[in-house]
């Protein structure tokens, strides 16, 4: 078998994947790239912008219903074609991912690119195509793929996922989405505004990852408006006829198709990592530092979805780069990680910023909060739901996370971020400029609130820093 040497082998070309080889070009390393799937990232593929696109038309169509409040006629008698509607959603994901390929592996020559499956021989070694790669060091970034139960397996086509559910050619007429994390809780409620009969289930007692009580419990009231919502119980499926009868304690539905959105696993079929002479887990994954993204003190590093932690494309971009860094290099640099973001795309939006409620020290934490309601910006856009909750350390006053279900909250919640990245205080923030009527002003509420819980204070006005120091007048 032919065996060839180069720098570094990265196994899987996804978003981790190119941003390690990125930083391997930048090195002036040679590498190889190896896909054993489909080109293009998850996200270009079957993840964040086809189901986006699917959320704008949604979201567009939904929108219609307000208008009868500005005495606009004849709303109610607009129509919907689905397969026009997945057919635009099609031509949006298949746009997005020729431009990640024209960008990337389509440019690549075949010595760089295999397009076939790779598996350790060795911690350094590699089987792939016929051939063996001698590698100095190798980056894992396989991604990961939706979970489905051996069992719903026998069911076919009728059991969707996300890697199915956009090659759709029409919306199906009656669902059950099983599993109300992001995914779920996005693509039910789109579907259900676009005239699907939807019926979400999840085994958990909350929805699109929420922790903080008031923010579970809003979530859960507004998206249960929308669509049946059964959560706390396990789901069965059994065949009914043409259709399937989906059951979890004493709810029960009858659906065209299922979806399933009950998670993601890592791709590690075959991979061989048993041959890297490290333990794994219960997942078949190695232990590894999540600063250096190294695998113990081999030359093997993993990044992206396939570590079953931060599946993110912003957390799998920086993998691939802290991996790629590495890999190109004798030496092992360990970076800091970013403060933690999530954004349900849902509406309103529910995120989540920084330290989570189930982590907070309650004794020496304060909470500061507003109901959307009043908000006037939120009430003039026919959009005044949710709440807004956002978490300081009550000595110091430091931000330390927050936790809302808000309308315009992928806004609210980047500026949250960056401020937290900042290292802010509550008292820092409310000397910013909030301009008025906007959303921001939620925030900015809700920081009021939460100064009031805090010692730290800030001297003079509230808003505004004192001058210490006085101009000099100019002589007459």
């Amino acid at each position: 078998m032919e065996e060839r040497s180069v720098d570094v082998a990265v196994i899987g070309s996804g978003t981790a994947g190119l941003n390690a080889i990125g930083q391997i070009r930048r090195a002036g390393k040679s590498f190889v790239l190896i896909n054993g799937g489909e080109p293009g990232t998850t996200c270009a593929r079957v993840g964040c912008m086809p189901s986006k696109a699917l959320i704008q038309v949604a979201e567009d169509y939904h929108r219609r219903m307000v208008l009868g409040k500005y005495g606009v006629d004849g709303y109610r008698a607009l129509t919907l074609d689905g397969k026009q509607v997945m057919e635009h959603v099609q031509d949006l994901r298949d746009t997005f991912v020729d431009r990640v390929l024209g960008k990337s592996t389509d440019n690549m020559p075949q010595d760089r690119f295999i397009q076939d499956y790779a598996r350790f021989i060795e911690p350094t070694l590699l089987a792939v195509a016929g051939q063996r790669i001698r590698a100095r060091r190798v980056v894992i970034a396989t991604g990961s793929r939706p979970l489905v139960p051996q069992a719903w397996q026998a069911f076919g086509e009728r059991i969707l996922t996300t890697d199915d559910l956009f090659e759709l050619e029409d919306l199906p007429t009656s669902l059950a989405v099983i599993g109300l994390g992001t995914i779920g809780i996005e693509l039910g409620q789109s579907l259900h505004r676009l005239g699907v009969e939807v019926t979400g289930f999840d085994q958990l007692t909350t929805i699109a990852g929420t922790q903080d009580p008031e923010v579970s419990a809003s979530a859960i009231e507004l998206m249960g408006k929308e669509f049946p919502i059964h959560l706390g119980k396990a789901v069965q499926i059994a065949e009914a006829g043409d259709k399937l009868r989906v059951t979890a304690g004493e709810h029960s539905v009858l659906v065209d198709r299922v979806l399933c959105s009950i998670g993601r696993v890592p791709n590690l079929e075959n991979l061989g990592l048993e041959n890297l002479g490290v333990d794994l887990d219960a997942r078949g994954l190695p232990a590894y530092d999540p600063n250096t993204m190294q695998v113990g003190d081999l030359p093997v590093f993993l990044a992206g979805d396939v570590n079953d932690e931060r599946q993110i494309l912003h957390e799998a971009g920086d993998e691939g780069k802290i991996a790629g860094y590495n890999a190109a290099r004798d030496q092992v640099t360990a970076f800091r990680r970013k403060t933690p973001l999530l954004i349900n795309f849902c509406d309103p939006n529910i995120c989540a910023v920084g330290r989570r409620w189930n982590d907070l020290d309650q004794a020496a934490t304060a909470v500061g909060q507003i109901r959307m309601a009043p908000v006037g910006r939120a009430l003039i856009m026919g959009q005044n739901k949710g709440v807004l909750r956002v978490y300081a350390d009550q000595p110091s006053g430091l931000i330390l996370g927050a936790e809302m279900i808000a309308p315009k909250g992928e806004n609210l919640a980047h500026l949250l971020c960056w401020c937290i990245e900042q290292g802010l205080t509550v008292g820092q923030l409310l000397r910013m400029p909030f301009y008025h009527p906007v959303i921001e002003e939620a925030l900015q509420a809700a920081l009021y609130d939460l100064y009031g819980k805090l010692e730290a204070k800030n001297e003079g006005l509230t808003e505004l820093a004192p001058i210490t120091h006085q101009p000099t007048r100019p002589s007459r």
